[in-house]
């Protein structure tokens, strides 16, 4: 079996093999290549120590060297070249006590988490498969190398690992290994908190993220997410909700991979209309790719607030009063426990914020609601509120899609326009304000809020003529509310 390797590869490993070494590419690349995707990354795995491997090369970086791994910068690219090593015992569910090299290969291969990931391969002898690796990606199946319970201890990881390569690969988790995570979902908790986010956020994004229901089952989610746990269980009681609150939320996860046209398994998505995917393609099209993450992140947790918010009325009706301010607050305090960066945190809680926002029926309220949400929030925001409606009772879709189809028109128009919608975008300034006998100060903010105001009303309105003599009108009563 060939595999095209890229020139900086072959450079390495054929550098390696002419020192008297071996070297292979090793791990997910090979993986990735066998399965006809492009790597990300490409490793390689050698006999030689990493002082040799240092000397053989121009330009090296110790990503890890205590570890074996240096990394070969080619062309301003890093690959990380790595000794090959049997670990020592581990002690912590996550780190080998001591690593020790050796010289053969099926050591180093044998040490590592699942079969897929632990072929090898160059050109001298093509393929390494010694745990039926290629067998089980025909299977589409994860199974670990050996005793899939020794895997885990060695590094607890491994589990959600073996979770969120289920749902990048659309595979099924092998019995023995799904058995060994349910005995051991508990380990979990000795993993640091960027660990696991960097695994969940992959998993969210995967073309089947509602393999997190794997985590639910076997007892990871309650380990690394309990309050996401909490909601797999509890009934909404509503006419517009058919799923529990996670399930609800895991769909919701399902269906904004599928607007962005990367949710390949159909088998939990609605009937979802061509005219959402029409609006779905244009929405994504100004988004990046870390957004599309924040925007996965903000389905999973977007109605995290209804866990303290139930009241049933006198028809046994659920309702969620002050849901969304509630998960605002419980979502900053779970992301930022999780180490995600600020940008992200406050991007999901302004989303889960204004998630359930309802929109008026006029160009006026629309122009409204997008000053005070923020214009830079709206295309992820009517993606939210897409998922959020596509995963609720089928019967309500129309009429909410149909609200939502409106206020993009609207919005559309509206940013076309170039209309008003920030205090920076009025035609005068504070410095203008002061010029006219306003006192610099609260006054200021204030008058400008209010000319704001009357502008979203009627954006005609924003002309520095008429916007100084309006306020020239209403400046004394402001100036007259600072001197009390």
């Amino acid at each position: 079996m060939d595999i095209k390797l890229p020139k900086s590869v072959e450079y390495i490993i054929d550098t390696l093999e002419k020192a008297g070494y071996e070297g292979f590419a090793v791990g997910g690349c090979v993986r990735d290549t066998l399965l006809g995707r492009d790597p990300q990354d490409w490793d390689i795995t050698t006999s030689a120590k990493p002082e040799t491997v240092k000397k053989l090369f121009r330009k090296t970086i110790d990503t890890g060297i205590e570890h074996g791994t240096v990394t070969v910068m080619i062309d301003h690219v890093g690959y990380e070249v790595t000794t090959y090593r049997i670990d020592g015992e581990y002690e912590d569910s996550r780190h080998p006590k001591n690593v020790e090299f050796t010289t053969k290969l099926n050591l180093d291969l044998e040490r590592r988490d699942f079969t897929i990931n632990a072929m090898a391969y160059n050109h001298s002898r093509g393929l390494v498969d010694e745990f039926e690796g290629i067998q089980d990606l025909d299977r589409k199946i994860i199974r670990c190398v050996g005793d899939a319970g020794e895997r885990f201890d060695e590094d607890a990881l491994r589990m959600l690992r073996a979770v969120r390569f289920s749902g990048q690969l659309g595979f099924q988790i092998e019995e023995a290994t799904r058995q060994a995570i349910c005995e051991r979902a508990k380990n979990l908790q000795k993993i640091s908190a960027e660990r696991i986010r960097v695994e969940l956020t992959k998993l969210l994004i995967s073309k089947d993220a509602g393999q997190i229901r794997e985590a639910y089952h076997t007892g990871i989610l309650k380990v690394i997410l309990p309050d996401i746990d909490r909601m797999m269980t509890i009934d909404q009681k509503n006419p517009h909700h058919i799923y529990t609150i996670g399930e609800h939320s895991i769909r919701s996860v399902e269906v904004m991979n599928a607007l962005w046209g990367r949710y390949e398994s159909k088998k939990n998505l609605p009937d979802i209309p061509d005219q959402v995917y029409v609006y779905a393609k244009e929405l994504t099209g100004m988004l990046t790719p870390k957004q599309h993450s924040i925007l996965c992140i903000t389905m999973l947790f977007h109605d995290i607030g209804k866990l303290d918010k139930m009241t049933i009325d006198e028809n046994g009706i659920g309702h969620f009063y002050g849901h969304h301010e509630n998960g605002e607050k419980m979502s900053g305090t779970i992301l930022k426990k999780l180490t995600f960066d600020n940008e992200t945190v406050s991007a999901v809680r302004h989303l889960i914020r204004w998630h359930d926002y309802q929109y008026g029926t006029t160009e006026k309220s629309i122009r409204k609601a997008v000053a005070k949400i923020g214009r830079d929030y709206m295309p992820m925001l009517f993606l939210v509120q897409f998922s959020d409606i596509l995963s609720q009772n089928p019967s309500t879709f129309e009429g909410k899609l149909n609200t939502i189809y409106q206020a993009i028109e609207y919005w559309k128009k509206i940013i076309q326009s170039k209309a008003a919608l920030e205090l920076k975008d009025l035609e005068i300034s504070g410095k203008d304000l002061i010029r006219l006998g306003v006192r610099p100060g609260p006054a200021i903010g204030a008058l400008l809020k209010q000319l704001l105001g009357e502008v979203l009303d009627e954006p005609a309105y924003n002309r520095k003529d008429r916007l100084l003599e309006r306020a020239q009108t209403l400046m004394h009563s402001f100036n007259g509310n600072e001197k009390e």
